[in-house]
């Protein structure tokens, strides 16, 4: 049996707009393994957005229970949150969210700074994630001097830099090519092989293929749930 790295017990989020309230999701369960790999689906308005904020801890729940690997997030304020976020989570977004005037190894390297590792170990540590991506020859690039996949491979090289526990990917070939987009999703089916939880976010159907569970919401409700490997 799997061991749970998430579990979510009847999760709703409101959010006051004006003088009404508007019930985004209402009543989401759901249980994820370690070692999983999961596409979030959904039509816009379904409620994955604001699923995916939840299970990065980016945002809490108006009720119910988060359980991630052990820990009970959705009673955490701020700064627990932020704590968790930077032990817990890797995030790739589709936008690459890297510093402009910074290396891709510094770039890799700045979640370490929160996590008190010496300058060495940063480094160390960043090479070899970004060696793993591909990235060994563009260490001293800034993001300016690299194409849009190498700057996913260098987000991506940053999510996993500091050993999380969830890989979570914000429609993370939104701003890709479809030869690059191919490459990625290799990347993260090699990802998935090593050991890690991979959660992807993504409205496209050829994304959302590789993962062996893809879970679709509709009208803040789990609609489906599959597994399909």
């Amino acid at each position: 049996m799997s061991e749970t790295i998430i579990e979510i017990k009847e999760i709703k989020r409101n959010f006051a707009l004006g003088a009404e309230t508007v019930y985004v999701l209402k009543g989401v369960d759901l249980e994820i393994a370690k070692g999983d790999y999961v596409a979030l689906m959904g039509p816009s308005g379904s409620g994955k957005s604001t699923l995916m904020n939840i299970l990065g801890c980016l945002d809490t729940p108006s009720s119910g229970s988060y359980v991630l690997n052990g820990k009970d997030v959705s009673k955490m304020n701020d700064g627990e949150l932020a704590e968790i976020r930077n032990k817990e989570i890797g995030f790739v977004f589709q936008t690459f969210n890297l510093l402009p005037r910074t290396t891709a190894l510094d770039n890799v390297a700045l979640p370490m700074i929160y996590s008190g590792k010496s300058k060495s170990e940063r480094n160390k540590r960043a090479e070899e994630v970004l060696t793993q991506v591909g990235l060994s020859d563009r260490m001293d690039h800034q993001p300016n001097q690299l194409s849009g996949g190498q700057r996913q491979r260098v987000a991506i090289a940053r999510a996993l830099v500091n050993h999380p526990s969830i890989i979570l990917a914000d429609e993370p070939t939104g701003n890709l090519d479809t030869k690059t987009s191919v490459e990625i999703m290799a990347l993260f089916d090699e990802i998935h092989r090593k050991g890690n939880t991979v959660i992807l976010v993504t409205h496209e159907e050829d994304i959302a293929e590789h993962a062996h569970r893809i879970i679709r919401l509709r009208d803040g409700v789990v609609e489906s749930d599959v597994r399909q490997k």
